[in-house]
């Protein structure tokens, strides 16, 4: 497929034509910078791992990751010198968790933050329609960082783009930068997130110029799976040794005239109404 920038990459692990193993696709993920599909997303890349004559995982990054904090032996480096890192980092993530394919969109993060900025628009369009995913994992709406909510909305309007019949079944948004252990019970998606500890460790150490670089995502993330697992219930043991908290996005995209932040306000609402409930029944 044609990418808009010309420091787009597209990589398959085995070698395969990038046409084929993107409709062989049936759990995606669409996220703003490397490392992220790896901390959201662990769920489906197991999935596929645990299946792999009947499931493939695709990752996709859409910036170019330039801007990361950085000390130690990377604090020297320049944006274009990290973003050569991050790229060949992800590569390596996907070898290692198996994935049918990745992409990377290399855009500077201030085009996703435009509104209809055409390259991204593009990419994110051909993307889509390139495969036909069961499974499709997105940043959520309610994440504090600005460019993963801006990958996130650019994702919508994508998917809202095209045909009723070829739109996922099933979108997700979870957490990286706002965990969303602050939703009601009902409204949790639970994405196993307990299995394959060792590569889900290894996942994360790939991402070196962030971790030795001054950022440790790979126990951050680690810890907070389990800490998930133990906290979601206090009258029962665990049943999942690790817990990525998602938001089920799946009616924002059966119904493309629904508002986004609406939408999203509703769940803090639910929890609103839930904490002063809890709070009355025993003044």
């Amino acid at each position: 497929m044609h990418l808009s920038h010309p420091n787009a990459d597209i990589f398959t692990p085995t070698g395969e034509p990038a046409a084929s193993a993107l409709a062989r696709v049936t759990h995606l993920c669409v996220a703003a910078h490397q490392d992220d599909i790896e901390i959201l997303a662990f769920d489906g890349i197991c999935d596929c791992l645990d299946q792999p004559e009947k499931k493939a995982f695709g990752g996709v990054v859409v910036t170019n990751g330039a801007g990361s904090p950085r000390t130690g032996a990377y604090s020297h480096f320049t944006d274009e010198q990290m973003q050569a890192v991050r790229r060949n980092e992800q590569r390596e993530a996907a070898r290692l968790g198996g994935y049918a394919v990745q992409l990377q969109l290399a855009h500077p993060s201030a085009d996703v933050k435009k509104p209809g900025h055409p390259g991204v628009a593009a990419d994110l369009l051909a993307l889509f329609s390139a495969c036909t995913p069961e499974v499709v994992y997105l940043h959520q709406p309610a994440d504090k960082h600005d460019t993963h909510v801006a990958v996130f909305l650019r994702c919508i309007e994508a998917l809202r783009a095209l045909p009723a019949d070829k739109r996922p079944r099933r979108v997700v948004g979870g957490e990286v930068w706002r965990d969303l252990d602050w939703l009601v019970d009902t409204d949790k998606v639970a994405l196993d997130s307990g299995r394959r500890p060792e590569l889900a460790a290894e996942l994360l150490k790939v991402f070196d110029s962030q971790v030795t670089g001054g950022k440790r995502y790979d126990l951050a993330a680690l810890g907070r799976r389990l800490a998930h697992a133990t906290f979601h219930t206090s009258h029962a043991t665990d049943s999942l040794g690790g817990i990525t908290w998602a938001m089920d996005l799946t009616p924002l995209i059966t119904d493309p005239s629904r508002d986004v932040a609406a939408f999203t306000l509703e769940h803090i609402d639910r929890l609103r109404v839930d904490v002063a409930g809890r709070l009355a029944r025993f003044v």
